[in-house]
Order: structure tokens, then C-alpha cells, then sequence
């Protein structure tokens, strides 16, 4: 009991340090060499072997980190070359008013958040022009808020250049664009259940039909907030300036190059390489890219902060996963899991739990990706029967929960770097309202409708009838252990 106790330790040391403040860069490497040492206390393992452990583990996500390079150059050249500022013109030219804003304002950042796979960017680059067009129109900022905050993590959990979407495939080894297309149709059903809420929300409120203008709501912006959100995220100050002076709408070709290749099912390095050569055609025609070596900068900008932070919080995390499952650290939580599946769907549905418990945990939803997914794979591979065609779609569905529930999970914990980054975003583009975290949570109906309903449906079964969603049933899979639950649970002989 004590063994087991003292194996689980370095998760809570991870996790009471990034409550505690500190950054994840920080936090997993502590926590790793803390993870060896109890490895090497309760298992007695040599120094080389707990390392072999780490790097091996590493070793595993080596694609995916050149996949995150090019993602990361992707979302700086779609931010800065006028792709994502031509989505942003184009679905303001229907108008806003009090009752649209909140509405729009979340169909926008979930377009560009798949344009350009960042929920931070995303956010940082619409806050802005929503929050101060709320202000012109005189809608509710609280409620806006949440809308461009859910938003904004729509293409954080399904765009293909997103991190979180390939480092979540990656480590239930299935394509990117095969989760795509699985939780695809899934993913829009809760925009378009989320839109409804909103607007309805919005009319309940009564708040009125005054029309505001986009241009008008970047000139109202204050000097000082400018020089906030250039320290934050520079590559959002170009966006802002290229929708209030305009840009070519053809510069929305390369998001939808990206897509038709992406559904054509072309490799995931394909898709960014098509981007960025698009993106860089067009720029260079449209006058928003200057020269050939600007564009080389913004890949370095691109790969540095892939670089910076992402790669090199991966690689610990990543270590400090590899040293807990060689120690079996998780084995405890297992073994309870498997005791209270009784069938592949309640395994499936524990994952999806134990999911969302680690993202509190470790207040990160990389972290939470790149630890608990190894967990959940393993309880699937090693407990389910089936073919491997049946297998592929359970390691989809373990996916789209590692990033889901990430993703969407972070925007319900109070504590979580996330609503840490979005609290301190708004604060800083929109200093007439002091901000709290309960102002992403408290309207976030993208989060609480994503997180609940792929739990309930995987739950209950009724994910069969969304296209492409469904589990395999019974039999096509089974737990391996459902004889002894069978014997379990028959009736006892006279």
C-alpha cells in the first residue's frame, strides 16, 4: 500500500507545483528527477536504466515534435500573411449587434483557432476586437468572454496543425487526420448546440440590436493595451492592423487548401507543408509579405516557439512518463478501473474520467495529454479484445478524449494555465472590467457541452448515432477478463 502510495507521489508533486505557480518548463523536470528518485528507492532500479526508461519514451514522439515546428511556423505565417485576418473580415461583413455578438464572436475564433491551431493565439488576437466591439454594441462582456474563450479551443482540439491534436494522435499512435473525420461531425454538432445557447442567452437577457463595426473597435483601443498584447503575442497586433486597413479575401485560399487536403486524407506534413507554400504565394501577390526572407523569419519566430516551450516541456513530460510506467506507478488506478468496467464502453468512459481528473491534477492539458495518455492507451491494448481494425477506432476515441477533455476540461478548472492565460489576456486588451476566472468559466457552454456529452455519449451508447462517432459493440469487442465478471455476477447453483 505504501509502495503504491509513494509510485503515484511524483504526480502530486507535479501537480502541487504547477498549482503552486510554476511553470511547466520548471515543474516537469523537478518532478521527473523526483520520479527517479522513487523508482530508484522502491524498485531498485540503476541509474542507466531509469534513463533508458526516459529517453525511450521520448524517443516515441520524435515525428510528432518536427510536426509541431511546422505547426508553430503555420500559426505565425496564417496570423501574420492576412489568412486569418481575412476569416475574421469575412464573417464580420454580416454585422454585429448586442444578441450577435457573443454568437459570432464564437464561430470566428473557432474558424481562426483551426486556421491556426492555437486557442492562445486565437484568443490573444480576437479579445481585442470582440471585447471592445461588446463595448461599442453594449453587450454582455462576461458572456462574450466565455464565447470567444470556447471558441478559441475548437481548433485547438480538432484543427490539424494543432499541438495538442498531434501530440494526443501521436501518443495513441492513429493519424491526425483520421481523428479528424472521427470526432469531425461531433465537434461541429456542439459549435452549432453551443451557437443556439448563446443566442438564446443573449435574447434572454434582453440586450439590444445596435450594430458595430469592427475598424471602429480597433481604433478605440488604448496605447497602453496595444503594448500589452505586442508583449503577448506580437504576431496578433498585424492581425488587428490588417482587418482595420483590409486585406485580399483570396487570402483565405490557405485555410481551405489545408482543409480540402486534410479530408482528402494527405499526410499531416503535407497539409502544413501546403500551407505555408500557399500562404507565402499568395502574401507575396497580396503585399502582406514582404519578401521571401520576412517569411523565413516568421518560421523561425514559427520554430523557436515551438522550440521555446512546447518541444522542450514535451520531452520532460515525456520522460516523466516513460520513468512512471516503468515503475507501473499507475497500476493502483488500473486496476480499480478494470475492477469497475464491466464492459469496453465503461472502460472507455473510466478513461475519459480519468482524463479529466489528471488535467486537474496537473493544471496543464499537455502535461495531462502526455502523462495520463500512456495510461489510458495501455488499459485499452491490455484489457480489450478485438480486431485491429475495432482497436484503431477505441485508440481514436482515447484520443479525442486526451485533447477534448484537455482542451475543453482546462476551461472548468479555476486553476488551470489556461484560464490563467485567457484572464490575463483580457485584463490587458480590456482594462474597464477586472476579470476573474470564473468569467471564462461561468458562460463557457463550449467547454460544459464538449466535455459532457462525449462522456455521456460514450457512456450510454449513443454516440452510434453521430456518423463516424460510434464505438464497436459488443461482441466485436470484449473485456478480457468478462468471463470472470460473467462468473461473478451468475447466480448461484442450489
Amino acid at each position: 500500500m505504501f509502495s503504491g502510495l509513494l509510485k503515484l507521489s511524483p504526480v502530486f508533486v507535479m501537480a502541487g507545483l504547477m498549482i503552486s505557480g510554476f511553470d511547466a518548463l520548471l515543474a516537469a523536470p523537478l518532478a521527473t528527477i523526483y520520479a527517479a528518485i522513487v523508482a530508484f528507492v522502491t524498485e531498485k532500479m540503476k541509474f542507466q536504466n531509469i534513463v533508458d526508461a526516459a529517453v525511450d519514451n521520448v524517443k516515441e514522439m520524435q515525428l510528432v515534435f518536427f510536426i509541431l515546428m511546422l505547426a508553430y511556423a503555420m500559426a505565425e505565417a496564417f496570423m501574420a500573411t492576412g489568412v486569418g485576418a481575412s476569416i475574421i473580415t469575412i464573417s464580420l461583413h454580416l454585422g454585429l449587434t448586442a444578441k450577435t455578438v457573443a454568437v459570432t464572436g464564437l464561430v470566428v475564433t473557432a474558424i481562426l483557432s483551426v486556421a491556426t491551431g492555437t486557442s492562445w493565439g486565437t484568443f490573444a488576437a480576437c479579445a481585442p476586437v470582440f471585447l471592445w466591439l461588446n463595448h461599442i454594441v453594449g453587450g454582455d462582456i462576461v458572456l462574450t468572454t466565455a464565447a470567444i474563450a470556447g471558441g478559441a479551443c475548437f481548433g485547438d482540439n480538432i484543427g490539424l496543425i494543432s499541438d495538442t491534436t498531434v501530440v494526443s494522435s501521436g501518443i495513441q499512435k492513429v493519424e491526425v487526420i483520421d481523428r479528424i473525420r472521427h470526432q469531425g461531425i461531433w465537434s461541429v454538432l456542439c459549435l452549432v448546440a453551443t451557437a443556439v445557447v448563446f443566442y438564446m442567452v443573449s435574447s434572454i437577457m434582453g440586450l439590444p440590436n445596435e450594430v458595430g463595426n469592427a475598424s471602429e473597435a480597433i481604433s478605440q483601443i488604448p496605447d497602453t493595451v496595444w503594448s500589452a498584447l505586442a508583449e503577448k503575442r506580437a504576431s496578433a497586433v498585424t492581425l488587428l492592423e490588417q482587418v482595420q486597413n483590409g486585406v485580399p479575401l483570396y487570402m483565405c485560399v490557405p485555410l481551405i487548401l489545408v482543409l480540402v487536403v486534410a479530408i482528402m486524407g494527405l499526410p499531416t506534413l503535407v497539409c502544413l507543408g501546403i500551407g505555408l507554400i500557399s500562404s507565402l504565394l499568395l502574401g507575396l501577390v497580396a503585399g502582406t509579405v514582404e519578401s521571401v526572407q520576412s517569411y523565413l523569419d516568421l518560421m523561425y519566430s514559427g520554430f523557436e516557439g515551438a522550440g521555446s516551450w512546447v518541444i522542450v516541456m514535451m520531452m520532460w513530460v515525456g520522460a516523466f512518463g516513460g520513468i512512471m510506467g516503468k515503475m507501473h506507478a499507475f497500476e493502483p488506478v488500473s486496476r480499480l478501473i478494470t475492477t469497475l468496467a464491466r464492459s469496453v464502453r465503461q472502460l472507455l468512459f473510466y478513461n475519459g474520467v480519468l482524463s479529466i481528473l489528471g488535467n486537474a491534477a496537473l493544471a496543464d492539458e499537455m502535461a495531462q495529454i502526455v502523462t495520463i495518455g500512456p495510461i489510458i492507451r495501455n488499459l485499452t491494448d491490455e484489457n480489450v479484445e478485438a480486431s485491429e481494425e475495432e482497436m484503431y477506432k477505441l485508440r481514436l476515441r482515447n484520443a479525442t478524449f486526451g485533447d477534448a477533455l484537455g482542451v475543453f476540461g482546462s476551461q472548468l478548472i479555476p486553476w488551470h494555465v489556461y484560464v490563467g492565460f485567457y484572464v490575463g489576456i483580457a485584463t490587458a486588451v480590456y482594462p474597464l472590467h477586472t476579470f476573474v476566472p470564473m468569467d471564462i468559466i461561468k458562460f463557457n457552454f463550449m467547454a460544459m457541452i464538449a466535455v459532457g456529452s462525449i462522456l455521456l455519449l460514450t457512456l450510454t451508447g449513443l454516440d452510434r448515432l453521430i456518423p463516424l462517432f460510434g464505438l464497436p459493440s459488443e461482441p466485436d469487442v470484449s473485456l478480457k477478463n468478462k468471463e470472470k465478471y460473467a462468473g461473478d455476477l451468475a447466480p448461484e447453483k442450489a
